[in-house]
């Protein structure tokens, strides 16, 4: 088959535009798990933006997706997940690690805290 053709990669993902990068971005419980540990749940700047927009600041989700540059559909996918890793992480007592992928470019943002 042809290159381009078929199953492929699919398209380029979007960039994110991120207006607050976490300055921490590590979260664990008080008590050491009783047994054998759990993994961490890593949650992206995508999901975080998405859930200090909406959740924090009382943003609607067309008003979030217009400041990250996105669709309302990204921002519901990105909110919901990023709700159900903050309850995993409270109800199973898991480490929550906050970051970054290649596609969010923070807004106004100098790269040092990054």
């Amino acid at each position: 088959m042809p290159w381009g053709m078929g199953r492929g990669r699919g398209r380029r993902r979007k960039m994110r535009m991120i207006g607050f990068v976490p300055q921490v971005r590590h979260f664990y419980p008080a008590l050491p798990p009783m047994g054998h540990p759990k993994p961490p749940i890593f949650m992206t700047y995508e999901e975080f933006e998405a859930l200090r927009l909406v959740d924090h600041e009382g943003l609607t989700q067309e008003e979030a997706g217009k400041r990250m540059g996105v669709s309302r559909g990204t921002v519901w996918r990105a909110l919901s997940s990023a709700r159900k890793k903050v309850a995993q992480m409270v109800v199973e007592g898991r480490e929550l690690i906050i970051l970054p992928q290649e596609n969010e470019i923070p807004k106004d943002i100098s790269e040092e805290q990054l």
